[in-house]
């Protein structure tokens, strides 16, 4: 189990936003490459030398659609991320696959409200708890076709059922941001929080006042009741 909950920022730009998100107290920071619909934010070589940066506590993840289990780990290690986010397609055996091939990175597999049945959702966190780490449950959007980074909320109710049955820990994603991210905790008790376009200005880089609001508000609720 996670030893503090974890508060998220991802779609880290470049250096600059990076130490500046690490200088409000952020630890976990997520980088998008390789994705489905989403532009990247930056390339890959630009993200190694963002990651080869940073201070030592901080927790750089890998935020992917790369469906083959060698060319995530190859990914992985080139960048020298401590975590890794899978989204998109990957089955079992290809999981399992990368799980043996990187036993020491922390492994996160997305669940996505509303891109399908609900019990294919739980089939889906059964069949892959014994692999990972934790579960991120985030929001599908039918317009796109984009399963994550859309800006908008799920509902929470189901997130939190998966809290209530998923026997790893699962992150909340999904639209949050220092206005209802407390709330959000209330409901889902989650194990952890994640935001991304929700901490934007309008010149698509982080607002770090929405950044240090979203980092207070999450920080306080996880307290009142963990």
């Amino acid at each position: 189990m996670l030893k503090e909950p974890i508060v998220q920022v991802a779609g880290i730009i470049d250096a600059q936003e990076a130490q500046a998100l690490c200088a409000v107290g952020i630890r976990w920071l997520g980088f998008p490459l390789r994705l489905d619909v989403h532009p990247e934010d930056l390339s890959e070589e630009e993200a190694r030398r963002v990651i080869a940066a940073l201070p030592p506590e901080s927790m750089p993840v890998l935020i992917t659609y790369e469906p083959d289990p060698r060319s995530l780990k190859e990914l992985a290690l080139f960048l020298g991320v401590r975590a890794v986010q899978v989204h998109g397609d990957l089955d079992v055996d290809s999981l399992r696959a990368f799980r043996s091939a990187c036993p020491d990175l922390f492994l996160i597999k997305s669940l996505v409200v509303g891109r399908g049945p609900w019990q294919e959702l739980l089939k889906t966190m059964d069949l892959m708890a014994p692999l990972v780490d934790a579960f991120i449950t985030d929001t599908y959007d039918p317009e796109t076709g984009a399963c994550g980074a859309t800006g908008k909320v799920h509902d929470w109710s189901w997130s939190a059922r998966i809290v209530a049955r998923s026997p790893k820990p699962v992150i909340l994603a999904g639209g949050l941001h220092g206005e209802n991210v407390a709330e959000a905790i209330r409901v889902v008790r989650p194990a952890g929080v994640d935001a991304h376009t929700g901490l934007e200005g309008p010149d698509g880089r982080k607002d770090m006042e929405k950044v240090k609001r979203f980092h207070r508000k999450a920080l306080e609720a996880f307290a009142a009741w963990m």
